[in-house]
């Protein structure tokens, strides 16, 4: 049985529609599972464990804190600037102050610059792996945990990286489920 022109061209648009749509909820993970494995966008590496060789070669790390315009927070790298031997577990630390009468909530997003140096920065542990939930004057130092993969020294972009800059910024996120409930006058350890 053959479909008749509006029926036939429904059917289409339908199909078009939810071909459309389903195509278009698969970027985002597909466009972050790329990020992640070349580095486009300066995405950095997760790794659980630093590489087995340590170069003599250096390179300069630079560390930028933001925040997002409507959070509350203040944020800034500890150390702006350090050089780290290439291959070599390296650990820095972010502060961050709830100046507010009230408990805060905050997501970091980052990337690293040049972007081709997300494909070699990789971080072992992070503050921004977790939501960060600070209490009313409270101020945290919060470790990232990196190293530059020696693999840099032989791409041929890598090689000519001689400064790789980390950026966080901070947004502003709904509080934890059941963390409002708590009374905010008594010491807690969400952690």
């Amino acid at each position: 049985m053959a479909l008749s022109g509006p029926k036939k061209t429904v059917i289409q648009t339908v199909g078009v529609v939810v071909l459309m749509g389903g195509l278009a909820w698969a970027s985002v993970p597909f466009y972050d599972w790329f990020c992640r494995v070349t580095g486009f966008g300066g995405v950095t590496g997760v790794s659980e464990v630093a590489p087995d060789e340590v170069l003599e070669q250096t390179i300069t790390v630079r560390f930028d804190g933001s925040l997002n315009g409507q959070m509350p927070w203040e944020f800034a790298p500890v150390e702006r600037e350090m050089t780290v031997r290439i291959g070599e577990t390296n650990l820095a630390f972010y502060e961050a102050h709830n100046p507010t009468d009230k408990p805060v909530a905050g997501q970091a997003a980052y990337n690293v610059t040049p972007y081709q140096a997300g494909a070699f920065f990789e971080k072992i542990a992070c503050f921004c792996f977790e939501e960060q939930v600070l209490a009313p004057g409270e101020t945290v130092q919060m470790p990232v945990s990196f190293y530059v993969d020696p693999e840099i020294v032989d791409d041929r972009e890598g090689q000519y990286i001689h400064t790789i800059t980390l950026s966080y910024t901070f947004y502003e996120i709904d509080l934890p489920e059941g963390y409002a409930a708590l009374d905010t006058d008594q010491p807690t350890d969400l952690n």
